[in-house]
């Protein structure tokens, strides 16, 4: 089974390959390859049952005595817990270019145990004002009735929280494609050019590709058999459970933007922003993320690289150090575009310092001189420092942008144990290898 977005080029590819690649090495298939997207789980349940004992005895017993399995949290997916919204105000300065948001839920009687370093799930509403667009592009009444899985549905509902609609899946857009005629999308689509179709997509939502072709007509079940479900959204938690018990925080950045003489938002980012004031609920589940723990020593130092909403974790990273009364060194880089306007928890990291937990912070903000300069310049500046931590034992964390931060990040890590450890560019790379097996170089990246 292969398991994947359907709104990435390529769906399922790899599964794709290995399941090619295992047939042209002789392997026999037990069952024929299946894609599935999201909504996996049933799917996969009938495929274990069936492929397992397909194998008639050709898998070893298992030689070590099986555990008892964990109690599961009732919450997930699925089933999110309405999570009552305890606090929702703007970090960010009024002048800034972002919107910068805290947020905290009431964990109530959930029973939801989560760790510093974990993510905490959000199931999003649909806006309403693209729902009503929508309605009015395939001129239907909101009441319209659809047959899902043998129950009659209404139309507009499962527009509002069943199915996404702020971005395209790639079944619309090559169905669209094909309808159309658009010369410009079918010639994206005939390339295979992965990055000329993410930018031809990006800030498109479904009422943007159906407007490719004013006179197409769709009933509503044939639209949504080319839509995905509305997928979850997980943010990095920003509170330590020891410090701020029977509550969850999180620091989101709202998405706002215009285009095509419309207002456009990220899905999940203005639901919370715009529709879920304080003391409403939003459906929420723990997204366990172990692999993103502060070290079992106490003693241990610890450096993170978190700037924007990359700080996080690291929040709660701090929190949970204060609680444990933890005795190792706590370093953090941190930066955005301006300090007046995006020094987020600029307090917090204030007492933390005072209190001796965070020892040291390092600073960049890119737009306040001339040369920009970021978090990766401060950790080259302090590079013999930075190496002195490592040296001592220290763990490492980064936090944020995947794509071009936490990258160079990784090459400033790099150049400065090069530099400040006398080592070749080979003996460095096999450093920082060291440092990934021995879990001390450890990344929440997005």
């Amino acid at each position: 089974m292969a398991l994947e977005d359907t709104g990435f080029y390529g769906f399922s590819k790899a599964g794709k390959i290995i399941d090619a690649r295992l047939e042209a090495l002789g392997a026999t298939r037990t069952a024929d390859l299946l894609d599935r997207d999201v909504e996996y789980e049933d799917a996969a349940a009938t495929r274990l049952q069936t492929t397992v004992p397909a194998t008639d005895g050709a898998l070893e017993p298992a030689t070590k005595p099986v555990k008892a399995p964990s109690k599961r949290s009732p919450w997930n997916r699925k089933n999110p817990y309405r999570a009552t919204v305890l606090a929702n105000r703007v970090l960010s300065g009024h002048e800034s270019s972002k919107e910068v948001r805290h947020y905290a839920f009431s964990l109530g009687d959930s029973g939801v145990v989560y760790e510093a370093g974990d993510g905490l799930g959000i199931k999003p509403v649909n806006n309403s004002e693209l729902v009503d667009a929508l309605l009015g592009r395939l001129r239907v009444a909101p009441d319209t009735t659809v047959t899902i899985k043998g129950s009659e549905q209404r139309f507009d509902e499962l527009l509002t929280y069943s199915y996404e609609i702020g971005v395209p899946s790639m079944d619309l857009i090559e169905s669209i494609a094909e309808r159309s005629g658009d010369e410009e999308l079918q010639h994206v689509l005939s390339t295979g050019n992965r990055e000329a179709l993410d930018a031809w997509t990006w800030g498109k939502d479904v009422l943007d590709v159906l407007a490719l072709d004013e006179n197409l007509s769709l009933a509503p079940a044939e639209l949504l058999d080319l839509l995905r479900p509305l997928q979850h959204r997980v943010y990095s938690i920003s509170s330590s459970p020891l410090a701020h018990e029977g509550t969850v925080h999180l620091t989101v950045a709202s998405v706002r933007y215009r285009s095509a003489e419309r207002d456009r938002g990220g899905v999940c980012s203005t639901f919370l922003a715009d529709r879920v004031t304080e003391g409403e609920s939003a459906g929420v589940f723990l997204s366990a993320n172990k692999s993103f723990r502060l070290p079992v020593d106490d003693d241990a130092p610890v450096i993170m690289v978190g700037p924007g909403t990359g700080i996080a974790p690291f929040r709660a990273f701090l929190y949970e150090r204060r609680a444990r009364n933890a005795s190792g060194k706590n370093w953090l880089f941190f930066g955005d575009r301006h300090r007046a306007e995006d020094f987020i928890y600029e307090d917090d990291l204030d007492g933390l310092s005072r209190d001796g937990v965070l020892t040291r912070l390092d600073l960049a903000f890119s737009r306040d001189q001339t040369e920009k300069v970021y978090v990766q310049d401060r950790m080259r500046e302090n590079g013999k420092e930075l190496y002195g931590w490592l040296e001592e034992g220290g763990h490492f964390y980064v936090c944020g942008d995947a794509t071009r931060m936490a990258k160079d990040v990784d090459t400033a890590l790099h150049d400065v144990i090069a530099e400040h450890g006398g080592r070749s560019a080979e003996q460095a790379e096999d450093y920082v290898a060291d440092l990934k097996r021995s879990k001390r170089y450890l990344r929440d990246v997005y």
